[in-house]
């Protein structure tokens, strides 16, 4: 795992799971399909030990999906452009970070999913190995199952649901 969780900041505002988040045009997404926002930092080496996460549940879900990359930096210098092209994305890619706000992510990476509704039914850490490599914890593909096979939503641990990642706006690991 990432070494500690990501402190909470003290503004934080919490976002319940089956809160109806509204996107509001931010992103061009599919009615009636489930959305997967990719809250993602280009300076977070932990945003970037999960890229290949990421894009293998774009190839495996993209036709039962709609998938975004949410560019979380004050950096200037990034743009959508550059995003797609140094991750190797055909996937909208937003520079809103409002989003954040919108979805109660505080840290990157962190992955949300919304169901067909834009309901909130998983906000969380994509797995509990800093790569990636624990086929037990792929949470973000665990919630995208059950989202999909329309099964009970399942009870995530600690590990899951507690932000462990870069801080927002600025990573300062």
């Amino acid at each position: 795992m990432y070494n500690l969780p990501t402190p909470v900041p003290a503004n934080y505002l919490s976002v319940a799971r089956g809160q109806h988040i509204d996107l509001a045009g931010k992103l061009p997404v599919e009615e009636n399909k489930p959305v997967f926002l990719h809250f993602f930092n280009p300076d977070c080496p932990c945003s970037r030990f999960n890229v290949q996460e990421f894009k293998s549940l774009v190839k495996e879900y993209g036709n039962k999906i709609s998938f975004a990359v949410v560019v979380m930096t004050k950096d200037k210098d990034y743009t959508v452009e550059h995003i797609r092209e140094k991750f190797g994305l055909v996937i909208p890619v937003v520079m809103d970070t409002s989003l954040a706000v919108t979805c109660g992510v505080y840290s990157t990476p962190q992955a949300v999913l919304l169901d067909n509704h834009h309901l909130l039914y998983y906000r969380g850490n994509y797995n509990k190995s800093r790569y990636c490599t624990d086929k037990k914890s792929n949470y973000a593909q665990i919630a995208i199952d059950s989202l999909l096979a329309s099964v009970q939503q399942p009870v995530f641990n600690q590990f899951a649901l507690k932000a462990y990642g870069c801080s927002l706006p600025i990573c300062t690991k």
